[in-house]
């Protein structure tokens, strides 16, 4: 067995609750260095052998839809169900938002970047294919070069239920299957968090699954509602623990041990079906016995956050997470009453980048953080941003990053980091009230939070 986590450990003060975690955190200033920038209607071709299913996505985001383009995307009840201007079902497959990137890099320097699973469920998304991609964002020209879309595949009936494309040849996997949230790649290794299990996969560089391997916490495995082996009825807190689009939304792979760290996006359930608190789980996988070690650890939320976007190691113990909210907008046009067209009735207020110490665990588990950084509070100076934000202040020398969901984080050198976007297409809006937002790729000068210790 490797070293784990827990050997390491550094007593620190113990507080009631996660307050010892959040005590004195410093904000860090972020500078915009760079601003890359994919339009939302990016849409790739499917392989080849891929079922003629594959050639029109989307068709049943709203019951069964059979004209492409034929429907507006909204933003939805929670963000005011706004139009966003893009058209379902889409000829192709939306190259779509962003859910993670791995901390290793490709041998040509590109990134390693998963796409989400298609439309946001596992009911609507039955013609979404599964990918993930080598990247390369150009900050100069604001442009990011997709060199390569590696499609997940299940050829050897590795996968322990049913596939959308079952009884294809290629048995192509769809966002009906798994919901895709994280990625690592360890040598010719590609190691994915999913959240419908959750799940971890493991698969080749070719995209070919060779590995599903359940969540195990204290002897007993983690299910969610979309687990294929929960039926109704279900009992929460009994039946699944882990809530809707709560499964592994970051999965960092650490220095050192090797070990993948897989921490759930919510909190869990308790057996009475509540929230057993303000924090999230995250747990230890080692890729090389394919096993839970039984370590872990705890990620307490600050207040007002509900979830987390991306989690990467930065070196053998200390961390990057994104934390945010779920709101999209900017603040200052905050809805007074009843949505307006013209307002965001749950505007974005809590995106950060948070740092943290897996060194420093409290008696209660928590993990410490050190600081963070304000996403919605970036210096740009020199005026880098491409992009306009509506809002109804002044954003002179101001860059913000108003959107729902930021899945993306990595270090790039001792000074900067890389943020990009999931947006959710064709629901997400932020930058603006009646457009689809666009996969931003966000390069942050963070000089102090990276030597921060």
């Amino acid at each position: 067995m490797k070293p784990s986590l827990t050997s390491a450990l550094v007593p620190v003060l113990c507080l009631p609750l996660a307050s010892a975690a959040l005590a004195g955190e410093t904000v860090f200033p972020a500078r915009l260095a760079g601003h890359a920038v994919i339009p939302a209607h990016s849409l790739i071709a499917p392989p080849a052998d891929a079922p003629r299913d594959a050639w029109i996505s989307g068709k049943f985001i709203s019951g069964r839809i059979e004209t492409p383009m034929s429907v507006e995307g909204t933003t939805g009840g929670l963000h005011g169900n706004r139009g966003t201007g893009l058209h379902y079902p889409f000829i192709g497959q939306p190259l779509q938002g962003f859910s993670g990137f791995a901390m290793n890099r490709a041998p040509d320097g590109a990134i390693y970047a998963l796409t989400d699973n298609g439309f946001g469920s596992k009911a609507n998304s039955p013609d979404a294919l599964l990918f993930f991609h080598r990247i390369a964002p150009d900050f100069e020209a604001g442009t990011v070069d997709v060199r390569e879309t590696v499609f997940l595949s299940d050829p050897d009936h590795v996968v322990p239920f049913r596939i959308a494309y079952e009884g294809t040849d290629s048995r192509y996997l769809t966002g009906a299957d798994f919901d895709l949230e994280s990625i690592q790649v360890i040598g010719d290794t590609v190691w994915i968090g999913e959240e419908f299990g959750p799940y971890i996969l493991r698969a080749t560089k070719g995209g070919v699954i060779t590995g599903v391997f359940p969540t195990m916490l204290e002897g007993a495995e983690l299910r969610s509602p979309d687990h294929p082996s929960v039926r109704v009825p279900a009992a929460a807190g009994k039946d699944w623990r882990v809530p809707r689009s709560g499964g592994y939304e970051g999965m960092a792979l650490q220095p050192g041990t090797g070990l993948l760290w897989g921490m759930l996006e919510k909190p869990i359930l308790n057996a009475e079906g509540a929230e057993e608190g303000s924090f999230l789980r995250v747990m230890a996988f080692d890729p090389a016995q394919a096993a839970w070690t039984g370590d872990s650890f705890k990620f307490a939320l600050a207040e007002g956050a509900t979830a987390i976007g991306d989690f990467n190691f930065i070196d053998e113990t200390r961390a990057l997470v994104i934390e945010r909210d779920n709101g999209e907008g900017d603040p200052s046009l905050k809805c007074e009453g009843a949505p307006q067209p013209d307002c965001f009735p749950n505007p974005a207020m809590i995106k950060r980048v948070v740092l943290i110490d897996t060194a420093q665990v409290d008696a209660e588990g928590f993990v410490r953080r050190i600081g963070h950084v304000d996403l919605m509070d970036i210096a740009d100076p020199d005026g880098v941003s491409r992009l306009e934000t509506v809002a109804a202040r002044d954003l002179t020398g101001r860059f913000t990053m108003p959107f729902f969901t930021i899945e993306d984080v990595m270090a790039v050198d001792d000074t900067h980091i890389l943020v990009a976007t999931d947006n959710n297409l064709p629901f997400s809006s932020g930058r603006q009230l009646d457009a689809a937002m666009d996969n931003e790729f966000v390069l942050l000068r963070v000089l102090e939070m990276l030597s921060a210790r």
